[in-house]
């Protein structure tokens, strides 16, 4: 396909650290996606509404911002690789633990924890990869590693469809896990620590600036770094701004769309888990082609086209009578909104000074997290008190998707940035 073109020009190396990036993001979505399939059941467990257990979303939404100022601060002075694994292996046992969750009180502490290690993946994967990757392709290279967002949801979808209630296929029964067995399931990503550890190289870039500052300019690096990252503040705080609408236009789109398919369209895990895979796969379309997109449009205008497009879908989206109609709604909406997503990777490294580019993009991404992070828990409340789970999805969708097109359009354009310039 040409529009993956740019990966036939990457070395072994570069490959590798892109797919370390890239199942880093997907395994620690899969973590998140696996509680959000499995509220209903976890409320029926401890007698709660889900409204109580989307509270847990809340609480790793709240917490990611600690993990990125924390995971990328420790990147930018240690190094960009074995942080990356220390925080792999956290979210993993986190993980583990959920499964023993004794009572929600603990379950929602311990998602509080894995917000921390959830949200130091993201700036610091990113900092690795377009530190170590050329600047042809990052569009495509943005896409494509965002994706790995809807890759874990996928899998999340798939495991809770097959493995929650379990199936029978000729004869051969497998029994249901529950939402306990999955989270089990789910501390698996731990794996992946050790292939960073043996065949994934250090940031070229990170090694260069930690040369430079051992030579004879270190004199002069540090107040040079101060003014660079000086003058970024009010870049930052306009990438917390569009963050925030990112983050509402993602989230209110997903966190409570299983348990609107579960409470309010009566569909069954099976239904709800195809349905999963299927948007999860709409989601990785549009980052692709929206990530490729900015590459001739700018990273702006991608943005822009793919918020509007989610408008007219809508009516599908949030108001279709039957499961072909929900599930071709959802497909549409997540290419849209994965399209606009697909460009953040990129857009955000692009805008960041060299010194704090393990801790700024992911830090303007968590604290954008922080300001949504009563999103599912709002909606499920809303629905819940106005029983119309339809209306709160469609005005979410409307309000946010303008926000952040407006938002968008007031912001520079950085597409192509030597990211060695600093």
């Amino acid at each position: 396909m040409p529009v993956l073109g740019p990966f036939d020009k990457l070395s072994g190396p570069q490959r590798r650290v892109f797919l370390a990036a890239f199942l880093g993001w997907t395994l620690d979505s899969l973590d998140f996606f696996l509680l959000i399939f499995c509220v209903k059941a976890i409320a029926q467990e401890f007698h709660t509404q889900p409204s109580a257990v989307l509270g847990a979303v809340f609480y790793t939404q709240a917490f990611r911002p600690v993990g990125a100022l924390l995971f990328g601060m420790l990147a930018d002075r240690y190094g960009r690789r074995p942080v990356l694994m220390a925080n792999i292996l956290g979210f993993s046992v986190i993980e583990l633990a959920c499964a023993f969750a004794p009572s929600l009180n603990v379950l929602l502490g311990l998602r509080a924890l894995f917000g921390i290690a959830m949200g130091g993946e993201w700036g610091v994967g990113a900092a690795l990869a377009f530190e170590t990757l050329p600047k042809e392709g990052r569009g495509t290279f943005s896409g494509i590693l965002q994706e790995g967002y809807a890759v874990g949801s996928i899998v999340a979808s798939a495991a809770f469809g097959l493995l929650f209630a379990g199936f029978h296929w000729h004869g051969l029964s497998v029994p249901g896990i529950g939402w306990r067995g999955l989270f089990i399931l789910g501390a698996t990503p731990a794996l992946l620590a050790f292939y960073v550890q043996t065949r994934v190289q250090e940031s070229p870039v990170w090694l260069a600036a930690v040369k430079k500052r051992k030579g004879k300019d270190a004199v002069h690096a540090g107040p040079v770094w101060q003014r660079e990252i000086i003058q970024f503040l009010p870049t930052f705080l306009f990438l917390i701004l569009l963050m925030t609408a990112f983050m509402s236009f993602s989230h209110g789109t997903q966190d409570v769309y299983p348990t609107f398919l579960a409470v309010h369209a009566n569909l069954s895990p099976e239904t709800i888990g195809f349905i999963g895979v299927l948007y999860g796969l709409g989601s990785i379309a549009g980052g692709i082609v929206f990530g490729a997109l900015s590459e001739r449009w700018g990273r702006k205008r991608a943005i822009i086209v793919a918020a509007l497009l989610a408008i007219p879908v809508i009516p599908l989206y949030a108001y279709g009578h039957s499961a072909i109609m929900l599930g071709t709604g959802a497909v549409l909406m997540q290419f849209m909104v994965q399209g606009a997503w697909g460009v953040v990777p990129a857009y955000l490294t692009e805008l960041s000074p060299a010194p704090v580019r393990a801790t700024a993009p992911g830090l303007a991404y968590q604290l954008g997290a922080l300001v949504t992070s009563w999103n599912g828990k709002g909606q499920a409340l809303a629905a819940e008190r106005w029983g119309n789970y339809p209306a709160v999805l469609a005005i979410t969708v409307a309000v946010v998707a303008l926000a952040l097109a407006g938002l968008a359009s007031l912001g520079r354009e950085a597409g192509g940035r030597e990211m060695t310039e600093a």
